[in-house]
Order: structure tokens, then C-alpha cells, then sequence
């Protein structure tokens, strides 16, 4: 086996064979994935509250004639995650990249949102 099949919770590789393997490595293993699975549904649950404000902000923004991106704040709010991240021990460009495709997103729902087509 290798340290691969155990770090990524994909279930790929030599580490979904139980045969030969440690029945503690195997329930460890299933801990960790049963972990990595609520993390991810708690992930989607939140981005799906997230898009539900943006998507007001959307409507405000339609209805008073604002534009879709706000780059000032964008710009703090790339700079507030970005400090978030560090604070978390997680890599800070990573945040920023996470953070710069959402906000892609909103900016097209606003778009859409403007153009009356939602």
C-alpha cells in the first residue's frame, strides 16, 4: 500500500482491497473518509446558504441599477480570506483561488439577475 491510497479519501488504489490489510488501517480509513463526506456535505450546505444571499445582493443590486462586481470589495474580501486561511494553517493562494472562482459565479448570477433573465 501506498501513502497515497490513504490521504485523499478518493477510495482509489491498493487501499480498497481489504485483503492484507490491517483491519485497523481499514476502519481508521473509513473514519476518515466518513469525516472527509460530512466536511464535504457541510461544504455544499454552506455554499448553498452563501449563493442564497449573493443571489439577493443580485436582486438589490438589479433593482437600484448597481453593477454585478464590486471590485473594491472583492478585493478585501480576497484579502480577509487570504488572512482567514493563514490564521486556519491553510494555504493562502489556495483560499484566493477558491474565493476568485465563487466570486466569478456570483458576478455571472448578478449578470443574469441584471439582464432579467432569472
Amino acid at each position: 500500500m501506498n501513502i497515497s491510497d490513504l490521504d485523499n479519501g478518493t477510495g482509489t488504489g491498493a487501499a480498497d482491497d481489504p485483503a492484507g490489510i490491517d483491519e485497523s488501517v481499514t476502519a481508521e480509513l473509513a473514519r476518515l473518509r466518513d469525516s472527509i463526506d460530512n466536511i464535504d456535505a457541510a461544504v455544499v450546505h454552506m455554499l448553498a446558504e452563501r449563493f442564497k444571499c449573493t443571489q439577493q445582493v443580485g436582486h438589490l443590486k438589479a433593482r437600484h441599477q448597481l453593477p454585478p462586481a464590486d471590485p473594491s470589495r472583492e478585493a478585501s474580501q480576497i484579502a480577509r480570506l487570504r488572512q482567514l486561511a493563514e490564521n486556519a494553517k491553510l494555504d493562502p493562494a489556495f483560499a484566493e483561488k477558491l474565493l476568485n472562482f465563487i466570486i466569478a459565479e456570483v458576478i455571472r448570477h448578478h449578470e443574469t439577475i441584471a439582464a432579467g433573465e432569472e
